[in-house]
């Protein structure tokens, strides 16, 4: 089964929207696949995504509600076969965060 990861800021927008987004797609077309989202930064962690992000996602046929934000991991860079970036600033400060974590091992 592939593992795919998204990241953005905070983990209670664009990362937990698209996330639902593949989940959602993913069981339709009965494809196996793991999905989760992550920020990189620590603001929300342990939060359900914004009820606006909610709102948007459950009038097109999303459930976002059982989603709870987390921050980026070391171990995320291992486990994952695909990390999603959701701009150029997120995919800058994880590509500093995995040449750290490449470095500790």
């Amino acid at each position: 089964m592939k593992r795919v990861l998204f990241v953005c800021t905070g983990n209670i927008c664009r990362s937990p929207t698209a996330e639902g987004v593949l989940r959602h797609l993913a069981g339709k077309m009965s494809i196996a696949v793991q999905v989760e989202s992550a920020g990189t930064h620590d603001y929300h962690v342990g939060d359900p995504p914004d009820e606006r992000a909610q709102h948007h996602a459950r009038g097109r046929g999303y459930d976002l509600s059982a989603q709870r934000a987390r921050q980026v991991r070391r171990r995320d860079f291992e486990e994952f076969d695909l990390i999603v970036a959701m701009d150029h600033g997120h995919l800058e400060i994880m590509q500093r965060y995995c040449r750290r974590s490449t470095r500790a091992n």
